[in-house]
């Protein structure tokens, strides 16, 4: 680029995306003159579903603004509640997102999830198709126009991934009432409707159970419940109910 020359400086939080040179202060950059200030970003490492306001000069401006010499650029990051017009609040997560997406199943929230890699092109048309955020750590899928919604899962540990969802999004809480394997919603089952899928030792110790009524899988308070009761606790503690 050899183009007018602008001044851009980054919100704390989006400096994970850009060089080490570019992490602190204003910093000039070199444009070509034609593209807008959205693609300028975009080519500086900055995924713009994590953008919020772009102010040149003091005045906010759309990603379309064709930057001029001297500007003076300030991205800001996304505001957090991240209001989602539209479409109730659904998710879709890739490949690498299955705890994440069984999390977040487990509190009530809808969200899809891709098992298999199934390519950039195919999540991005299912998230425009179902209108659905589409959650991810892959800088290149959430770049694409097409598209809904989408946002950018900066840790890799669950517990930190969840947090970040949560206080991003704030969906709505509904813990107990999402099958964790296929997403589907759960309904209360008697012992006889699930007892194909029992061993003999659960069949004797439990007697309340749930049913997904989308894949049929049972449910009920086994050896694990406790772990997944502390998941449920700290996510209406410090979120709530939304």
């Amino acid at each position: 680029m050899n183009g007018p020359e602008i001044h851009v400086e980054f919100a704390p939080g989006l400096r994970v995306f850009v060089p080490h040179g570019r992490r602190s202060g204003a910093t000039p950059v070199a444009t070509d003159g034609s593209s807008t200030l959205g693609h300028v970003v975009e080519s500086l490492g900055v995924p713009l579903t994590e953008v919020g306001e772009l102010v040149v000069n003091g005045s906010p401006v759309a990603v379309s603004h064709l930057p001029t010499a001297a500007d003076s650029v300030e991205v800001r990051a996304v505001e957090r509640p991240q209001p989602v017009p539209g479409a109730p609040l659904r998710f879709l997560l890739d490949v690498h997102l299955g705890t994440l997406a069984r999390r977040l199943r487990l509190l009530g929230v809808d969200a899809a999830y891709e098992s298999l890699d199934i390519g950039d092109p195919a999540l991005a048309a299912r998230s425009a198709a179902e209108q659905r955020v589409m959650l991810s750590r892959d800088r290149g899928l959430l770049r694409r126009r097409e598209l809904w919604a989408g946002a950018f899962v900066y840790s890799t540990r669950p517990d930190e991934q969840l947090r970040d969802v949560l206080g991003r999004f704030a969906p709505a809480l509904h813990p107990w009432t999402r099958c964790t394997a296929c997403n589907g919603l759960l309904t209360e089952a008697s012992k006889d409707e699930v007892a194909e899928q029992l061993e003999g030792g659960t069949r004797r110790s439990y007697d309340v159970f749930a049913k997904c009524a989308e894949c049929g899988r049972a449910y009920w308070r086994g050896a694990h419940h406790e772990q997944l009761e502390a998941i449920v606790d700290r996510a209406l503690t410090e979120f709530g109910t939304g």
